[in-house]
């Protein structure tokens, strides 16, 4: 299988971006605006927000836009993206956007108007539907098609050896034929937690990814 000519032309140079997986924002947000403060990360991608009505006000950061998607109807969850201002940026809305899918897409263009990136942050529950695994796929696929894709996220397949590109479970197998039915990549290359990869960086442009770092944390996240 060959992949298309497509090469990204995006600058990744310009983009500082940070990835965690909460588990509750609840008591972590100054601790992520002093990082932010800090280092000056362009982009912030967040799963396991857990946030509700209850923290529309509290979680705005100066300087940022913020896009989220909570969960409804149960506790836990919830994705969200936090872009700078700069950056020229507008919530997508893919495939499914309407189903139980824990993802967010956000298309963002560099200022000389040379390249368009799409940065997706996703959540899967372990204990994830069927259709709702299937319609995430969806998402991916039609996300594939742009110039340059980073997804990041928790998407909870242990199972996975990706020295090997094998899985044991079914959904896993889907979620591998996918990415190479549409020629994505997965780029990160340590455990997330303990001895398994549940943390993943998926892009179709490996070329403007550099010094990917899986290290430290936000609280007990």
């Amino acid at each position: 299988m060959e992949c298309p000519s497509k090469k990204a032309t995006w600058p990744a140079d310009q983009l500082k971006c940070l990835y965690t997986n909460a588990r509750s924002m609840g008591n972590k947000q100054d601790e992520l605006e002093a990082i932010l403060l800090q280092e000056g990360y362009s982009i912030v991608a967040i799963t396991g927000t857990w946030w509700d009505e209850s923290y529309d006000c509290s979680v705005a950061i100066d300087g940022y836009k913020l896009f989220r998607r909570d969960r409804r109807g149960r506790r836990g969850g919830g994705v969200a993206l936090y872009v700078k201002k700069w950056l020229e940026c507008e919530e997508l809305l893919l495939k499914n956007s309407h189903q139980r899918v824990e993802s967010l897409w956000a298309g963002i263009r560099d200022r000389d108007n040379k390249g368009n990136l799409v940065v997706g942050v996703y959540y899967r529950p372990p204990d994830q539907a069927e259709p709702v695994n299937d319609a995430f796929l969806l998402q991916l696929e039609e996300a594939s098609r742009s110039q340059a894709l980073i997804l990041l996220g928790d998407f909870n397949h242990p199972d996975i050896c990706w020295k090997s590109n094998m899985a044991g479970c079914r959904h896993s197998r889907k979620l591998l034929e996918c990415l190479d039915d549409n020629f994505l990549r997965q780029e990160i290359n340590s455990p997330t937690r303990r001895d398994a990869f549940l943390d993943l960086l998926v892009t179709n442009a490996s070329e403007i990814i550099r010094d990917v770092k899986a290290e430290g944390s936000l609280g007990c996240s």
